[in-house]
């Protein structure tokens, strides 16, 4: 088996030892890199079935790709601005055009349904519009005569090799959130996809080459924590981007900023809905269940609470499990299929579990997932509903990743707001209300990064930036949008004077105008 080979298969894939299962290689300077020690299966989760065997790169391997990528930089950075915008254009039409074979990729590797697929690709494309604007974000600054004689100039230059490292649950979206803005500031990246639906990021890093992208400014490593750790530590990686769970943010992010590195590390979720008494319910009911069981709830902005204020929770909850129960579940490449499978047996056996033991915390299942049958080997599992939940029971203290929809009844606004501003997460919540006092006072009164009137998943478009507060969000930056150009490149302030030279003369006093 040829272990390195020009990029011309999409998905990096080469026929195995034993010639059954296809190895997914990484992408290296260019190259399609297959040989490895160690490898992970590649299952399609609506099956069970492995589909391939996934190179798994060693700290050695990571550390060649940064010196690729550290040389390829030098000259990327000199790459003029009108260059890259073409490129950045050039790229967004290439995607556009895969888009097809994007979605079912997603599909094969993750299980969402083709739909869900596309709507990832589309709000990824966001951010690579946001980039073709690069002239325009990169713009420093200039004032003259600060003092006599002297000018003052602010640029924004890359900060070399940056790391991205990125999630099973959006395997395009997420990755173009990073890669593009820190490739239109200048960057090289290493970007380190999930290894549980990997090819995706392949095809993303072709298509950029396909674009004009230079050979080593976007790398794709494969690997576990091994290869994460390397870039963590690795003194040519400048900044560490990564999206997952809490527990492993706060990994990131304190051995990322001990190396002294720039850290933007995503967590964990708990979003809720407040449904105040004057919302429609039936537009509730349905914004509920799409923002709940959409993805199989593998969401970093799902909506896991709904909070009923006053008396509208019966009435809610009777609207919402009748729409959830009626939900088609099945394959994702089905086009008839609305929800797919979870992403592994793992999460399926985490997500059963929870389901089980609500009610002897004292909630009532009102829709138990568990009790709708599949065939085959898949890994899924019905919508549930559990009513009567509250703070302290587990299945309302952690974050699940599942279709399941916890719902809180409490008496009025304040004690709605008092209950989300008291837990730990704080990505994304929502209100939904007719009336416009009570949305501003959301507004202002929540302390959580994202907020949403009447929109049940408030992501936000990508000329704006995405982040929670809490223990959603380590390092002071969000992803994506105006932030992005902040955190992928440094500024340098450089003053200027150009004086006769009858002018000059010592003075040890310090600087004054």
């Amino acid at each position: 088996m040829t272990s390195s080979t020009p990029a011309g298969s999409p998905t990096g894939a080469a026929r195995g030892v034993d010639d059954e299962l296809p190895v997914i290689g990484h992408h290296i300077g260019g190259e399609i890199i297959t040989a490895a020690e160690r490898h992970s299966p590649v299952r399609n989760p609506a099956t069970g079935r492995e589909t391939g065997r996934l190179a798994l790169a060693d700290a050695e391997q990571v550390r060649a790709a940064v010196v690729v990528a550290t040389e390829a930089q030098k000259a990327w950075r000199r790459t003029g601005l009108a260059r890259r915008t073409q490129i950045m254009f050039r790229a967004r039409q290439i995607l556009d055009e895969r888009r097809a074979e994007l979605a079912a990729t997603i599909t094969a590797e993750h299980g969402k349904v083709l739909s869900d697929a596309d709507g990832e690709i589309t709000r990824g494309l966001e951010n690579v519009d946001f980039c073709t604007g690069l002239m325009h974000h990169l713009k420093g600054e200039y004032a003259e005569q600060v003092s006599t004689g002297v000018d003052v100039h602010q640029v924004r230059q890359p900060l070399g090799v940056v790391a991205c490292i990125t999630p099973f649950n959006f395997p395009v979206m997420v990755p173009l959130w990073m890669v593009t803005t820190a490739i239109a500031a200048g960057n090289a990246v290493i970007l380190k996809p999930s290894e549980r639906d990997p090819s995706a990021s392949l095809l993303i890093a072709q298509a950029f080459r396909d674009a004009g992208l230079p050979d080593g400014i976007l790398n794709v490593v494969h690997g576990d924590k091994e290869a994460v750790d390397e870039l963590l530590v690795h003194p040519e990686v400048s900044a560490v981007s990564f999206v997952g769970s809490t527990p492993i943010a706060k990994h990131i992010y304190a051995t990322s900023a001990a190396h002294g590195k720039r850290v933007q590390a995503l967590g964990g979720a708990k979003n809720h809905m407040v449904v105040m008494p004057d919302a429609d319910l039936d537009s509730a009911a349905d914004a509920a269940v799409s923002a709940a069981y959409g993805s199989a709830g593998e969401r970093c902005m799902a909506i896991s609470v709904v909070v009923a204020v006053g008396d509208v929770a019966d009435g809610l909850v009777e609207r919402i499990r009748s729409r959830a129960q009626r939900l088609s579940i099945g394959d994702g490449a089905d086009p008839a299929s609305e929800m797919g499978p979870l992403i592994t047996p793992e999460a399926l056996e985490r997500v059963t579990g929870y389901v089980a033991g609500a009610a002897a915390e004292g909630a009532t299942v009102v829709l138990d997932g568990r009790e709708q049958t599949f065939d085959g080997e898949g890994y899924f599992i019905g919508a549930s509903l559990i009513d009567h939940v509250t703070p302290g029971m587990k299945v309302y203290d952690d974050e699940i990743f599942g279709p399941v929809l916890s719902v809180v009844r409490v008496d009025s606004y304040d004690a709605a707001v008092d209950l989300i501003n008291a837990s730990r997460y704080a990505n994304g919540t929502a209100v939904f209300t007719r009336d416009g006092k009570t949305a501003r006072e959301f507004e202002f009164d929540i302390e959580v990064g994202m907020v949403g009137v009447n929109v049940p998943i408030p992501v936000p478009v990508g000329a704006f930036s995405f982040g929670g507060w809490k223990d959603s969000l380590f390092g002071d930056t969000h992803m994506y949008g105006p932030e992005a150009f902040n955190f992928y490149t440094r500024r340098k302030v450089v003053s200027s004077r150009w004086p006769e030279p009858s002018e000059s003369q010592i003075s040890l006093g310090f600087p004054t105008h």
